[in-house]
Order: C-alpha cells, then sequence, then structure tokens
C-alpha cells in the first residue's frame, strides 16, 4: 500500500484535535530543541572547565 503525499497534507482529524487540545507534537518539538541547547551548553562549559584545570 503506498500513500499519497497530497492525501497526509489533509488530515481533519488532527486538526480538530490540534485546534481542541493545542499541537502536542509541535510543542514537543520546541521542548526537545531547547533542551538540546541547554545540554549543548551545559557540555561546553564541563569540556571549558575540564581542560582549563589540565592546562593548570
Amino acid at each position: 500500500m503506498t500513500s499519497n503525499p497530497a492525501e497526509n497534507d489533509h488530515l481533519p482529524v488532527y486538526e480538530s484535535l490540534v485546534r481542541e487540545r493545542g499541537d502536542a507534537v509541535a510543542e514537543a518539538r520546541v521542548v526537545a530543541e531547547e533542551t538540546q541547547r541547554r545540554i549543548a551548553q551545559v557540555l561546553n562549559w564541563h569540556d571549558t572547565r575540564h581542560l582549563g584545570r589540565a592546562s593548570s
């Protein structure tokens, strides 16, 4: 069974749920991206701090 991309563009059930309850997928994506940025900052800070001790 193959899916037609044009059919996937219009998902009335999903659109209705988004209107009623909010777009959980989009919200989860935003939170995941923010978490990735924060983790990257923490790891960069940890690496910088660790490298500073090694060169002392």
